[in-house]
Parts: C-alpha cells; structure tokens; sequence
C-alpha cells in the first residue's frame, strides 16, 4: 500500500471515530428525560457507591432530573432547545464527510472543528455561571472540547502530510537563450 493510500486510510478512520462520537452524542440529547430518570435509578441502585462517597453529584443529578421533568410536564417546549442542540450535532457529523472524501480540499471542516471545540471553553465559563452550572460540570463540559480537538488535530497533521504528498513537483522551464 502506498504512503499517501495508508495515510488516507488513517486519516478516514480517525473522522469516522470522531462523526460516530458526534452523532452518539446528538443522539443522546433528544431522550434526556428519560436518560436522567435512568442515570438516577442506577446510581441510586444498592450496587453504586455514588451516593455515599459522591453525595454532591448525586444531588446535582436529582435536581436536573426534577428540572427536566417539570419542564416537561408544564413547559415541553423548552426541552425544543436540546432537540436543536442534537439536531446541531447530526449536521455538523455530516460536515465532517467532507474531509472524509477529500481531506486536503475540506480541510477548513477539521479547522473549523478545532475553532468550534475551544470555543466550548469560553461558553461553558461564562454560560455555566450565568446558568446556575456547578463548576465541576463546567470542567466536565469544557473536557469535550479539549478531548475533541485531540483527534482533529491528529488529522490535521496528517492532512497536512498528505498535501505534501499530493503536491506534484514542479521543475522548473528551462531558460531560453539568447536569440540568434
């Protein structure tokens, strides 16, 4: 298999690992209610330590849970916004095929990425607050944005490897002589 085939070749396993997690993750925004409802019944079951020796993170999920579901059962459209923020997910997973074909070309898509994964940063520092977010969960959301650039910025070298590979040689026109 040739340099640029293999390179290729990783270059797509990587994106596909990365539109997996994203579309895993857009998914799992739509049932949130139900997901919270099961989280606290297993962290609750006889089996979990987390109650005894995590006791905030246990309050904290119970009071999300309750949030969503009185939100749910007096104010369902207000849960409309996570629908979007997966929606938002389910494209952005599809941007990323793109590179997926054309990783020089499309390049911009991973930086973009890049761009949109430090900017979790800011956002989650300053809406976390504003929100009533513990800290802590700001740090655990801020985490998505720094393992995420991680496998974008693999790909990225490798991008820039494979334009190099790709770039054909010019040599140069040879200089004409003088007229005679």
């Amino acid at each position: 298999m040739s340099e640029r085939r293999a390179l290729r070749r990783r270059i797509r396993v990587w994106l596909a690992v990365f539109i997996v997690c994203l579309v895993l993750s857009g998914l799992t925004a739509f049932p949130l209610v139900h997901e919270l409802h099961w989280t606290e019944d297993l962290l609750k079951s006889s089996a979990s330590p987390v109650p005894e020796h995590f006791p905030a993170l246990m309050e904290w999920i119970t009071r999300v849970r309750t949030g969503l579901d009185e939100a749910d059962a007096k104010y369902p459209f207000v849960l409309y916004g996570t629908d979007w923020l997966a929606f938002a997910h389910l494209v952005i997973a599809v941007a990323f095929y793109g590179p997926y074909r054309d990783p020089v070309r499309n390049i911009w898509v991973v930086e973009f990425g890049m761009i949109a994964c430090g900017g979790i940063i800011p956002l989650a520092l300053i809406c976390g607050p504003v929100r009533g977010i513990p800290f802590w969960w700001s740090v655990i959301d801020m985490s998505f944005g720094v393992i995420g650039v991680i496998p974008l910025l693999v790909v990225r070298r490798m991008i820039k490897q494979l334009e190099v590979l790709e770039t054909p040689v010019r040599t140069p026109a040879p200089l004409a002589g003088p007229a005679v």
